[in-house]
């Protein structure tokens, strides 16, 4: 994937992907206006944090990614801003040593969906470790329906999306063949589940449609 065309090229892959970034965006902004620190976890091409500085104009961002390329392409996206500070590349499950302080926010927008069960369990602990007291978590992820009918209607429903969006044949074949080989999607009663054993005072489904669902933590 060519990192200047990466979030038209997820576009085409994930139906509502700039929902995701907008509703985040709005639900912080009705439980805290003015957060001190935002972690962005998986930032990607920071995509969200650019539409989010313009939202929390007191807030500073600290980016995550373990994509160095990535971040490089973000530096030069938010070159403009004082308040973005970036970390080393590094995956979630690594930052525990990182970040000095604690974060009002954390986010991590598609991407945990590629780790294991054992590894998922890390990377919420260690965001449920690094939030501020009061603090919000939001993730949204790929998810698994709930039943193997629901599973094949989804991945059909997933390729129609991708097909409708220009993508060829054997790219969104190859693409949905990923899911539970390369990708691991748990269902929405597994993600409620976890983040409720990590101690969460609250935890929500924000957002659910195709095959992708948004979950917010309060601690």
């Amino acid at each position: 994937m060519h990192f200047p065309n990466y979030d038209e090229e997820i576009r085409s892959i994930l139906p509502y992907y700039d929902s995701f970034h907008q509703e985040t965006i709005n639900l912080i902004k009705a439980v805290n206006a003015k957060p001190a620190v935002w972690l962005d976890t998986g930032c990607g091409t920071g995509t969200l944090v650019e539409r989010a500085l313009k939202r929390f104009p007191e807030t500073k961002f600290v980016l995550a990614d373990p994509s160095a390329e990535m971040l490089e392409e973000t530096r030069k996206k938010l070159s403009g801003s004082d308040r973005v500070t970036f970390l080393k590349p590094n995956s979630t499950q690594d930052l525990s040593t990182k970040i000095i302080g604690k974060p009002d926010v954390i986010t991590a927008i598609q991407s945990h969906h590629y780790l294991s069960k054992e590894d998922r369990i890390k990377v919420t602990k260690v965001c449920y470790d690094l939030l501020n007291e009061g603090g919000i978590y939001v993730t949204f992820e790929n998810i698994k329906p709930m039943t193997e009918i629901g599973i094949e209607i989804g991945k059909r429903n997933w390729k129609s999306f991708q097909l409708s969006k220009g993508r060829d044949q054997e790219t969104v074949e190859n693409h949905i063949k990923r899911f539970d080989t390369m990708f691991f999607p748990i269902t929405v009663e597994e993600h409620l589940s976890l983040l409720r054993e990590m101690g969460f005072n609250a935890v929500e489904l924000l957002w659910y449609s195709c095959m992708q669902a948004g979950f917010y933590c309060v601690k």
